[in-house]
């Protein structure tokens, strides 16, 4: 069924949008107690399930257990995405004429007026963890000239997630071109909470609501780009995958071994004799300056503390944690790791070529996503700038680059590029003593360096 007989089937409102969100591909669920959000959210790990594991409830009241959680799933989701925009993606533009760069020039404005690495931060961690994520673009009235034009339309982006609550329906054909895209919402007004569901398709935005109790459509406008004004991008799984029973086994080792060292780390005064020993009518330290016991001849009296196996725990749980990295190709790159195992810096690089390799993997639907994006903003670059631009807007080719962040060493760098040109500057004297940044006046300290060098060339030899 095509996008257009199911808004004009003549159904209702809610058979409409039952339509709509018909899903033909496979997105793990985000809240629920099936949710991937029980595993993102460590308060909500089974070491914390008070059902499965119950404080202790005695005579003296509740004896509260050790519960400790490790937040390692939304560290993965942040390490991936730090690999991913550590540093940020960028557009790589070719032009063939002088329109084409002036293009150029615009959409980088564009991008850079909506904060754009910001941006990709958020959706990449919307994506990694909630497996989906949809990035709307729309237009305001507003005369402005921000983007290097005068134009009577300012552009802005707005990020759903099932993790900001919103529930999204991408629509592809048989083709598997998508041909709608639909975001459901809920929204507080007044005392009542409205749901709302909006369609995008490429002629046509379509809102509804439960404002008087039922659906019912409350916006139609035609959309005149000749596109869907929006972008979608899914996952199969989280980027944590199946390693959560991993942390899961972390969490309950730690915490059963608090439970442990709280009963058994307490010193206990034990006293060797044959004979039976009163004790337990000591007063508290503020009521007696000092202690006086007796014991038979021949007795003995110590502190004796319990001796745990430390190490036992700690190579099982350093186990478990390598092993989650390990499956997920992520570094472990945490200051503890780092400095426990001094490397030199070519070392040091090494540490990311198996991360290098997941950006590779994980880039194939990240570039899909951005390339879609400039297609969008090309479409709203057309109406602002008007029918002149339109062939040379479309003719523009333009490349999204992601490059996996890895330790770089400057010194390195520089000697490579200078030898590549045959040892000739790389910047020039003005540049070096602007990046060095501790002159308040370039032109004055270039003026002083060459007066100085000239009075060293005439000047006497000493």
């Amino acid at each position: 069924m095509t996008i257009d007989e199911i808004l004009n089937s003549g159904g209702t409102a809610a058979q409409i949008i039952a339509a709509l969100k018909e899903k033909t591909i496979s997105v793990p669920m985000w809240g629920g107690r099936r949710g991937l959000v029980m595993e993102f959210d460590p308060t909500k790990h089974p070491v914390m399930n008070k059902a499965k594991y119950p404080d202790i409830v005695n005579d003296d009241g509740v004896e509260y257990v050790t519960r400790i959680t490790c937040d390692m799933q939304r560290l993965a989701t942040k390490r991936m995405t730090e690999l991913v925009c550590g540093i940020p993606v960028r557009r790589v533009y070719k032009p063939e004429n002088d329109r084409q760069k002036e293009i150029a020039g615009y959409m980088e404005k564009i991008y850079e007026r909506n904060r754009i690495d910001s941006v990709n931060i958020e959706r990449c961690n919307m994506l990694f963890a909630g497996c989906e994520v949809m990035t709307l673009w729309y237009a305001v009235e507003q005369s402005n000239s921000l983007y290097g034009f005068q134009s009577k339309l300012k552009f802005r982006c707005r990020n759903f997630s099932p993790m900001l609550g919103d529930d999204l329906y991408p629509l592809f054909d048989e083709y598997g071109d998508l041909i709608a895209l639909s975001v459901g919402y809920t929204r507080k007004s007044g005392r009542k909470i409205v749901q709302y569901f909006d369609t995008y398709t490429a002629a046509k935005h379509i809102k509804w609501s439960t404002t008087n109790g039922d659906w019912e459509e409350v916006e139609n406008e035609d959309i005149t780009l000749g596109k869907i004004p929006a972008v979608y991008a899914f996952r199969p799984t989280p980027i944590w995958e199946d390693t959560s029973r991993i942390v899961f086994e972390i969490e309950w080792a730690l915490s059963r071994n608090g439970n442990y060292l709280r009963k058994n780390s307490k010193p206990v005064f034990v006293v060797f004799a044959d004979e039976q020993i009163n004790y337990g009518d000591e007063q508290d330290e503020n009521r007696e300056f000092r202690s006086i016991m007796q014991y038979p001849k021949g007795s003995t009296a110590q502190y004796i503390t319990w001796a745990q196996a430390v190490e036992n725990l700690k190579f099982y749980v350093t186990e478990l944690r390598q092993s989650f990295f390990t499956q997920l190709q992520l570094p472990d790159w945490s200051y503890e790791s780092m400095k426990a195992s001094p490397m030199s810096g070519e070392s040091r690089k090494q540490l990311f070529i198996d991360a290098q390799l997941k950006v590779r993997d994980e880039s194939g639907r990240l570039l899909e996503f951005f390339d879609r994006e400039s297609n969008v903003v090309k479409a709203f670059l057309k109406v602002a700038l008007g029918s002149s631009y339109e062939a040379d807007i479309d003719a523009l080719p333009v490349k999204n680059e992601i490059t996996a962040y890895t330790i770089t060493d400057e010194k390195d760098t520089i000697t490579n590029l200078t030898t590549a040109n045959g040892g000739k500057p790389l910047i020039s004297h003005r540049e070096s003593i602007e990046m060095y940044g501790h002159s308040t006046d370039v032109d004055k300290t270039m003026q002083e360096i060459a007066e100085e060098e000239a009075a060293s060339a005439f000047g006497p030899t000493l």
